[in-house]
């Protein structure tokens, strides 16, 4: 059991040290409070012979072999108060049973004193032969104690060493209870959720149709492995959910354990590895070992890549704690133990950098891909999210999944949120279209920073520069259609144009992407045109443009010179002792030769926006004039605009296409 596993009776077992401590010192205030809260007076042996003289002042008297003790009346007062009832109700002679009474309540008179009465003390002096019949004479009450030294003794010796033998026994009771916590370590850490406490189901995962089917069939073993080992099948030991960060991989393995209604193990690859050599390897072995007390049951390995790189990658050798970690998974999903009714589900967005033994059937049978969501995946994931928000009238989910091409259902889950959180902060009963847009922009390029002092010349630039993008991305036969131009702040940019595909597309054409590079280039052009300057504005459009340009000459090989070869890798993932990288096996000569078509490519590109924006500089001017007053422009009024100024060139206008 891991130290997060502990149940409340263990944790109170480790505090009752400290709770009998608590108890034993409260103990000893009350026993201190009994004993020894009246205060005891110190008379000298002179001021003792007096009271005796005076009738009826001492009360009580003990005499011991070395001091005298009793209680007296303190007070003037209450002893004439006490001569007076005497005068009126004189003592009558005490019987035996009275003396024995009297003798019994001696001890109580000592914890609670009447009032102006207080306790002595005197110091014995033993030449003083008359002082009994001193005592008699006044007819003084008096009784003889041994005194003895067992309180002294037990204060002074037992208590202390008692003390200590009680903080020996709690010291090490502890040092006991620190040993098996330093041991703990070794344990799993995986947190167990019991099949009643699955409540994630299919039904809650949306946007991956055939990653469910694929994972269906494990549900279906699981529920009934007769009906597969009948026919000699056997289920895959393993499944490797592979897929960009927030498409919803952890989703779905809890679904399949929802389903299946199965015990479900949940841990994250980096929980396996420690500094300390050997732990990974124990809590993989504490893992599996749980995991075969409750057959049938789900395993699943969150971010696998922090333990399942490939065998040889960093500094040290096979006494690499992550690859002995990585050596004992191995060795459990496929080794020479039986591990029946454990399936392992595992998440990755990095496949390409895990150990090919980790992939092999047997271990990671299958492979099963979780991409983005198409638009009707988009959709459901949005319905699901919508449950429980009140929608306005007219929001129709599948405009919203038309607006989020690329997105993930993380990303679709934070839009919704995002919404209810506006349209809260803003004292609204439901959400509305307004609510969902904002959150869109929030989600793609940050809040708006309305606070950002901008002056007039700035924002001029900017009005040019975003005009210009939409412009170019409107008119290109190949660009996407406009949606939103903005010259409020958001994010570190101080404007944005948002236009975005009809529909979702796989695949690039050339066109396509020179015409992505003429819509980035557009900024510098409008500013160069418009305002006849420059500015630092358009230098992220600038590193888009030579990406987009180098990737069609080296990596798509989509010109005539260099031809159909690829002379660059996509960017990998890099990690130390492992080179992602091509090694250089093209002279200087061909990469000359491929820089001097990047830059070709970007000129000419440069020429051709350059072009339209010349020949649609009226348009630039008024748009910019619109937006420098209104600050933001929907996609359909920004068209509208493009048809009052160039009429008979734009009537047939729709959402950036023309129509017969």
């Amino acid at each position: 059991m891991s130290s997060e596993n502990k149940s409340p009776l263990m944790e109170n077992k480790n505090k009752s040290p400290i709770l009998y401590f608590f108890l034993f010192f409260f103990i000893i205030l009350m026993l201190h409070s009994i004993f020894f809260r009246n205060k005891i007076e110190e008379l000298s042996y002179s001021e003792f012979k007096k009271l005796v003289a005076e009738e009826h002042r001492i009360e009580k008297c003990i005499i011991s072999n070395t001091h005298i003790k009793g209680i007296f009346v303190k007070e003037e007062a209450a002893w004439k108060e006490k001569l007076e009832e005497i005068k009126k109700n004189p003592p009558k002679e005490s019987t035996l049973k009275d003396k024995k009474q009297k003798e019994e309540s001696l001890f109580s008179d000592f914890l609670q004193l009447k009032k102006g009465r207080a306790q002595f003390v005197v110091t014995r002096v033993f030449e003083d032969p008359d002082l009994v019949k001193l005592m008699e004479k006044h007819n003084l009450p008096f009784h003889g104690e041994m005194e003895s030294n067992w309180v002294a003794l037990l204060f002074s010796w037992i208590i202390p060493l008692g003390l200590l033998i009680v903080l020996w026994l709690f010291i090490m009771k502890r040092m006991n209870s620190y040993g098996k916590d330093v041991m703990s370590f070794v344990k799993t850490r995986a947190k167990i959720t019991a099949e009643e406490n699955t409540k994630t189901t299919f039904e809650d995962v949306a946007g991956c149709d055939e990653a469910k089917e694929e994972l269906k069939e494990i549900v279906e073993f699981l529920k009934s492995p007769s009906k597969f080992e009948q026919l000699g099948g056997k289920i895959p030991k393993g499944a490797l959910l592979v897929g960009p960060p927030g498409t919803g991989k952890t989703l779905l393995a809890r679904a399949v354990a929802g389903e299946a209604a199965v015990p479900f193990f949940n841990i994250s690859g980096s929980e396996f590895v420690e500094m300390f050599v050997g732990v990974g390897a124990s809590r993989v072995r504490d893992l599996f070992q749980q995991a075969k007390a409750k057959p049938p049951c789900i395993v699943f390995i969150d971010e696998i890549d922090a333990v399942g790189r490939h065998r040889g990658a960093g500094v040290g050798g096979g006494h690499d704690e992550r690859e002995q970690t990585l050596n004992q998974l191995l060795a459990e999903m496929d080794g020479f133990e039986n591990n029946k009714g454990i399936i392992v589900l595992a998440a990755t967005n990095r496949p390409d950098i895990l150990d090919p033994a980790l992939l092999r059937p047997g271990r990671f049978d299958r492979r099963v891909v979780i991409d983005h969501p198409d638009i009707k995946g988009r959709e459901e994931i949005l319905k699901i999210h919508a449950k429980g928000k009140p929608l306005a009238a007219g929001i129709e989910l599948k405009q919203i999944a038309q607006r989020t091409p690329g997105f993930s259902g993380a990303d679709l889950a934070n839009i919704m949120n995002e919404a209810a959180l506006l349209a809260a902060r803003k004292g609204k009963t439901q959400i509305d279209q307004q609510d969902i847009s904002e959150a869109i922009e929030r989600v793609v390029a940050g809040p708006q920073r309305k606070s950002r002092i901008i002056s007039a010349k700035e924002k001029k630039i900017t009005a040019y520069h975003e005009v210009g993008h939409a412009l170019v991305a409107e008119i290109h036969p190949s660009g996407d259609p406009v949606h939103k131009i903005t010259i409020i702040p958001r994010g570190s940019a101080l404007g944005y144009t948002l236009s975005l595909p009809e529909e979702d597309k796989y695949t690039k054409t050339k066109d396509e992407l020179m015409a992505k590079i003429c819509v980035f280039l557009a900024g510098r052009a409008a500013e160069e045109i418009g305002l006849d300057i420059v500015s630092t504005g358009a230098q992220n459009d600038f590193e888009h443009v030579t990406d987009i340009a180098r990737s069609i000459v080296a990596r798509y090989g989509m010109t005539k010179e260099m031809g159909p070869m690829s002379f660059e890798r996509e960017e990998g993932y890099v990690f130390l002792g492992r080179n992602f990288e091509r090694k250089a096996s093209f002279g200087s000569n061909t990469m000359d030769q491929v820089d001097k078509e990047v830059i070709k490519i970007v000129t000419e590109c440069y020429d051709k926006t350059k072009s339209i924006l010349t020949e649609n500089k009226e348009a630039l001017e008024k748009i910019s004039a619109v937006i420098l007053e209104k600050e933001t422009l929907e996609g359909d009024e920004f068209r509208s605009l493009l048809k009052e100024i160039y009429p008979e060139r734009f009537a047939g206008l729709v959402c950036g296409k023309h129509t017969e």
